[in-house]
């Protein structure tokens, strides 16, 4: 259900490829994948500092994702002008007519549902409806991750310490990333209910890895 050069699965469209040279587009990978997650703390940050309440949007979405393929994709923060398909999985995304509107109520769903949810749902939630969407070209599930992290931290109400990052682990290790994207797929496959509950699963033990980690860098002794 991702992009990701390493997995399994990956986006089957006709992309404008900026950069031919594979091993100079891993690099422009590894550097945009930097200054994305730097906005995701940035964005944090400000929202914080400026003491108001924070909205998903879809502009948000949008500028992530141009963070993540900029110089390598021409369409690097804009949506898909058409469909396409995602090896390795069952799921068929909506017509690209659709994904405006489809995106705009993934922001309205975690927008209206910020109070009484709980992070680790919305940020679930996010993770897997950018995925199921498929609203880009390429780079789908870098900008589901980044926007994912981004809805927790900002659910926490600070930048989650640790340097094993959920992101970080997740592109270390996407298999369960995988299963759990399949089960909420297949959940709202069979009845349109929305069931994020292995995601959920995930994430936490991830966030709880995490954390984890300063506590042995706080000892200087490995705990797990």
């Amino acid at each position: 259900m991702t992009d990701d050069a390493g997995g399994d699965r990956k986006s089957r469209a006709a992309s404008p490829e900026l950069i031919l040279d594979r091993e100079e587009q891993a690099r422009r990978e590894v550097a945009n994948g930097l200054r994305q997650f730097d906005a995701v703390v940035q964005l944090v940050e400000q929202v914080r500092a400026e003491k108001r309440p924070f909205k998903l949007r879809l502009s948000t979405i949008l500028s992530l994702h141009r963070l993540a393929l900029e110089g390598i994709s021409g369409f690097a923060g804009n949506f898909r002008p058409a469909g396409v398909e995602i090896g390795g999985s069952q799921h068929a995304p909506a017509g690209a007519h659709l994904v405006p509107e489809l995106v705009e109520g993934l922001c309205d769903y975690v927008n209206d549902n910020w109070a009484s949810a709980s992070a680790i749902h919305l940020s679930a939630y996010v993770m897997w409806r950018i995925n199921w969407i498929h609203p880009f070209d390429d780079g789908n599930g870098r900008t589901s991750r980044a926007a994912s992290y981004l809805v927790l931290c900002m659910k926490m109400g600070t930048l989650l310490p640790g340097t094993k990052t959920i992101p970080d682990q997740i592109a270390a290790n996407k298999q369960p990333y995988y299963k759990a994207l399949e089960a909420a797929d297949a959940a709202w496959r069979d009845d349109e209910k929305v069931d994020v509950s292995a995601l959920e699963a995930l994430l936490a033990d991830m966030l709880a890895a995490q954390l984890l980690s300063v506590v042995e860098q706080a000892t200087g002794s490995s705990l797990s």
